[in-house]
């Protein structure tokens, strides 16, 4: 009787794929911080740029990423508006949130469901572990073309790779995941540095 009951559950838990894990992950977290790397690819798949820092996201709409290598950047979503400072070059950009929503894997991962908003979902396989589903573009003016997501077994996403209209490929990477740590609210909000260039809005 046992065995039947694991024979007949077996397919239920096989469908748990990528789209069931992102419905999970949005349902089950309302914050989080964890580490990244980024890398970004030409056609060729040769690496044009790679970078690693700190991302943190509140829903609705707040997100603070820190690049903390090569170069030192901070985006931060407060809400309203998409801030992007420029550490080195003191400059800052900054353009109203919504403009930015499906731009950015930032604001994508910090909204309710503007990835199904603004994508069509669809089942990607599974692959070492992990289970993966395809994004692709409803329209065509969005920075991205297609994002594939993949989860783990925990439904946390561990890997987003995002494919714009000039076939670059960027790859973030993400691990020790905290689901909804208690982040100051002042991590959201941003202030231009006294005597930065503020470009936009």
């Amino acid at each position: 009787m046992l065995k039947f009951l694991i024979l007949l559950l077996m397919p239920l838990c096989a469908q748990a794929g990528g789209i069931d894990k992102l419905k999970q992950f949005i349902a089950a977290t309302r914050s989080a911080e964890a580490n990244f790397t980024q890398v970004v690819l030409d056609q060729s798949g040769h690496r044009i740029q790679s970078a690693a820092g700190i991302m943190q996201f509140q829903r609705p709409g707040k997100f603070r990423w820190t690049y903390q290598k090569p170069y030192e950047q901070i985006i931060v979503g407060d809400g309203t508006k998409f801030w992007l400072y420029d550490v080195d070059l003191n400059q800052v950009t900054v353009k109203k949130l919504d403009a930015a929503l499906g731009s950015s894997p930032a604001a994508l991962l910090s909204g309710s469901n503007e990835i199904e908003r603004g994508f069509t979902l669809q089942e990607s396989g599974s692959l070492d572990g992990l289970d993966w589903l395809q994004a692709t573009s409803k329209t065509q003016d969005g920075s991205f073309e297609k994002i594939l997501m993949a989860f783990n077994a925990e439904a946390e996403l561990t890997i987003m790779e995002l494919n714009d209209a000039f076939g670059h490929k960027t790859v973030l990477r993400f691990s020790h995941l905290r689901r909804n740590p208690k982040i100051s609210p002042q991590q959201f909000q941003f202030t231009p540095p006294k005597g930065a260039d503020v470009l936009g809005e």
